[in-house]
């Protein structure tokens, strides 16, 4: 004979203990939070945001595919709205690879030869190519906006004014000079090994950074109208604080609305970072534990 009471103590215990248990068992594991203000929002208020402004920079981290993802998946909905007045630009492709660039977009070569001699990113196949392919298939324009890496090397190596050595036609891949740099911008402040004396080879790793961000900007200028939305890809260290490309961007048309997302990893994704916002319009948050590309 089954003793009921007995055993329904025991189914009793076995529903609180399953209850304790639940909330650890059943927490959703989100791929990533926005923040914006120091709260979180949901996709829907970036996209707004984004549907209105001039310029859009997406400052991402190289090699989290979340970031990747989402930069597709923006650029889709911006599409939907824009149309052919939607302009793509990224880091990732040199100035001067722009006519390959175009020569694949429009179909005058094979992918084979354009991923074999545009000097693509180790990560272009995961991480950029589908944004190449979108850009494709709705006939958008794609622009390489940074600096061919060997100027970038020039300034690194010998200095800014090295670049004054270049040809006519070289000078066409690079923001026009004297490029004028304020080292007292943190992102660039920061990056000297010392604040009151610091290195030549400091400073020519931050005029190197600075060249790469002032090309990016004129190339972004150079393809905006007044129709034109862009959105630009590019580490986060480019357009965080609205420095970088950013500050560029302002000095030459301080009046384009200009939204800047960023993102990081954190452990907890839950809840806003504190003293985090005054870095981008937007934050993406993400799981700290996240896959890597590469």
């Amino acid at each position: 004979m089954i003793d009921i009471k007995k055993n329904g103590n025991c189914a009793l215990i076995c529903v609180i203990i399953l209850g304790l248990l639940n909330p650890i068992f059943a927490q959703d594991k989100k791929a990533y939070t926005i923040c914006a203000n120091d709260k979180l929002v949901p996709y829907s208020e970036l996209l707004n945001a984004c549907l209105e402004a001039d310029i859009v920079f997406f400052g991402e981290l190289h090699n989290n595919p979340i970031g990747h993802w989402l930069q597709i998946e923006l650029t889709k909905d911006l599409y939907t709205k824009h149309g052919e007045n939607l302009v793509l630009g990224a880091e990732m492709f040199e100035s001067d690879n722009q006519v390959i660039l175009d020569e694949y977009l429009n179909d005058y070569i094979s992918e084979a030869k354009f991923e074999s001699e545009c000097r693509l990113w180790d990560n272009y196949k995961t991480d950029y190519k589908p944004l190449v392919l979108f850009a494709k298939e709705k006939k958008i324009k794609l622009i390489a906006t940074n600096i061919p890496r060997r100027y970038a090397s020039m300034v690194n190596n010998k200095g800014i004014k090295s670049l004054d050595e270049l040809t006519k036609q070289a000078r066409k891949w690079i923001a026009p000079l004297p490029c004028q740099v304020d080292l007292k911008l943190s992102s660039y402040k920061s990056l000297l090994d010392d604040e009151e004396t610091p290195s030549q080879e400091s400073v020519n790793f931050v005029f190197a950074q600075a060249i790469k961000d002032a090309t990016m900007a004129h190339f972004i200028l150079e393809n905006f109208h007044k129709k034109t939305k862009f959105i630009h890809f590019n580490g986060k260290y480019h357009s965080d604080l609205k420095q970088g490309i950013v500050h560029y961007i302002t000095q030459s048309k301080a009046t384009l609305k200009i939204v800047n997302i960023s993102m990081d990893e954190f452990n907890d994704i839950n809840s806003c970072q504190s003293g985090e916002q005054n870095i981008a319009n937007f934050i993406i948050q993400v799981s700290d534990s996240m896959t890597k590309t590469y």
